[in-house]
C-alpha cells in the first residue's frame, strides 16, 4: 500500500503550449510499473480551455466543481457540470475547459501507451471557442 500526501504533488500552470487562459493542475498520481493510469485535477478560469488533442487509450473526465465545455471533432460544443463523467474513445480528437462565465474542475485520467497519454494539437481559436454561456 502507498498513500500520497495530497501536499507532495505541487500545483502547476497549465502550460500556454497546451493550454488558452489560466488553469492549473494538480497531480493525483502518476502511471508506474504495470499500471498504466494517471490522474490530475484540473481548474479551469473562466474562458479558459485546453488545445485540440487525442489520447491513444481514451480519457475520462469527471466533473467535481462548476460549469463547463467540452467538445469532439465535428461535435457540437456541449455543457458540463459538476458530477457528470465524460468518456473521450482512443484517438477522439477534442478538447474541454471552462465556460465563458464561470470556472470548472475535474479530474482527468488517462492512461499511457508505449510511455504516452496525450498528443497535442492546434489551440483552439476564439473563433472556435464560444462567446458566452448562452
Amino acid at each position: 500500500m502507498d498513500i500520497t500526501s495530497n501536499c507532495s504533488n505541487p500545483s502547476v500552470d497549465g502550460p500556454d503550449d497546451y493550454f488558452t487562459g489560466a488553469a492549473r493542475i494538480d497531480p493525483l498520481f502518476d502511471a508506474r510499473d504495470e499500471a498504466r493510469a494517471a490522474a490530475a485535477s484540473v481548474t479551469f478560469e473562466p474562458g479558459a480551455r485546453t488545445a485540440w488533442h487525442t489520447h491513444p487509450l481514451g480519457q475520462r473526465l469527471i466533473v467535481t466543481s462548476g460549469c463547463g465545455l467540452v467538445q469532439r471533432e465535428g461535435g457540437d460544443i456541449e455543457r458540463i457540470r459538476a458530477g457528470d463523467v465524460v468518456w473521450f474513445p482512443p484517438g477522439e480528437k477534442h478538447w474541454h475547459g471552462a465556460t465563458p462565465e464561470s470556472a470548472m474542475t475535474h479530474i482527468a485520467i488517462q492512461e499511457e501507451q508505449d510511455g504516452e497519454a496525450v498528443t497535442w494539437l492546434d489551440h483552439v481559436t476564439d473563433e472556435e471557442y464560444p462567446k458566452s454561456d448562452s
